[in-house]
């Protein structure tokens, strides 16, 4: 049994081999859109509907085997939710997006005091670091020092 069955067996899924070609490039490929998930679905089961695709992440997600993050301006990534909590950091300039430890402890890691004096039951918070990656750090040109001169008369 691969680990792909064995996690869809576990959320009480139906194993197809559109789910598990899902499931696989979730976990080879982290963060990673439904356009790519169908790409990638593809070269591993042949046919696999576009339709398909978005049929099984919406189960996966449902069921809390992968979880569905959407950073502003962006469309959505998906990655398997192994239930560790974690955060995200965004590259401005790639997008590349890397999971980071939640900075405070457990769910939902954020003081949720003034949504539950709203009667709310606060369950879990988002958060989305915004910054730019090493690799584009590298790649900006680099400005030179503005410098002066001085007009003598």
């Amino acid at each position: 049994m691969t680990p792909a069955t064995e996690l869809l067996r576990r959320a009480g899924l139906r194993v197809t081999t559109p789910r598990v070609a899902v499931l696989e490039v979730l976990q080879q490929h982290p963060h990673v859109d439904a356009a790519g998930v169908l790409a990638l679905a593809r070269s591993r089961a042949g046919s696999v509907s576009v339709q398909g695709v978005y049929d099984v992440l919406a189960a996966l997600d449902a069921a809390g085997v992968v979880r569905r993050i959407q950073p502003a301006h962006s469309v959505a990534r998906y990655e398997v939710d192994h239930g560790d909590n974690h955060h995200h950091v965004v590259c401005r300039g790639c997008e590349v997006i890397v999971d980071v430890p939640c900075a405070v402890g457990s769910r939902p890691c954020l003081d949720p005091a003034p949504a539950q004096v709203l009667g709310f039951a606060v369950e879990e918070a988002e958060v989305i670091y915004w910054g730019v990656c090493p690799a584009c750090r590298a790649a900006a040109p680099t400005t030179p020092a503005i410098t002066t001169t001085k007009e003598t008369a």
